[in-house]
């Protein structure tokens, strides 16, 4: 009878605590806008775990979310950019549209995957979605930084080595769920 209630109560424990490691993954990881995702990681040629690592590394997929620099949304989109890129693909701008999620996964999913195609290195490209194209050309001229001027061996700002490392442990955990 005792062994009984052991296996019993160990069960119920793992049960337990099943039940609140996903409950931190689910705050952690959230599974926000999935369809959107999807949508402009197909119309783009990007990967939908990207696009949702990048959302969750810049704003924790929080559409009304507005850093101390200026950048708006889910994707964190700096209004003169998010104008340049609503330019590019022929898509009516205003500030106002930059905090809906649609507009702004739209714009940043096809942000990424410029940067993507224009450097031809995706943790470049992630860079250069942080930092700026205009820091990310000076570092890979910079023999210091880059012994290719393709690639990066160091990243010169501490936040943007922050960054991009959150966005691949992100994408980790995204990969396996949009597949």
């Amino acid at each position: 009878m005792r062994g009984f209630f052991s296996i019993f109560s160990l069960t119920i424990l793992s049960i337990i605590l099943t039940y609140l490691l996903g409950c931190v993954y689910a705050y952690f990881y959230p599974m926000k806008y999935v369809d959107q995702i999807k949508l402009y990681s197909e119309k783009y040629q990007i990967e939908a775990a990207l696009i949702a690592s990048v959302a969750n590394t810049e704003s924790n997929f929080n559409e009304k979310a507005v850093s101390s620099k200026g950048a708006i949304g889910i994707m964190q989109l700096m209004p003169q950019t998010a104008k340049w890129l609503s330019n590019k693909i022929s898509e009516e701008y205003s500030d106002d549209k930059l905090y809906d999620a649609e507009f702004n996964i739209n714009l940043g999913s096809y942000y990424l995957a410029y940067l993507i195609g224009y450097f031809n290195d995706e943790k470049v490209a992630l860079c250069a979605y942080n930092a700026g194209q205009g820091n990310v050309r000076e570092w890979l001229k910079n023999s210091e930084y880059s012994s290719d001027g393709k690639t990066l061996k160091i990243i010169p700002f501490e936040e943007t080595k922050n960054y991009v490392n959150k966005v691949y442990k992100n994408y980790d955990y995204y990969k396996k769920r949009y597949k």
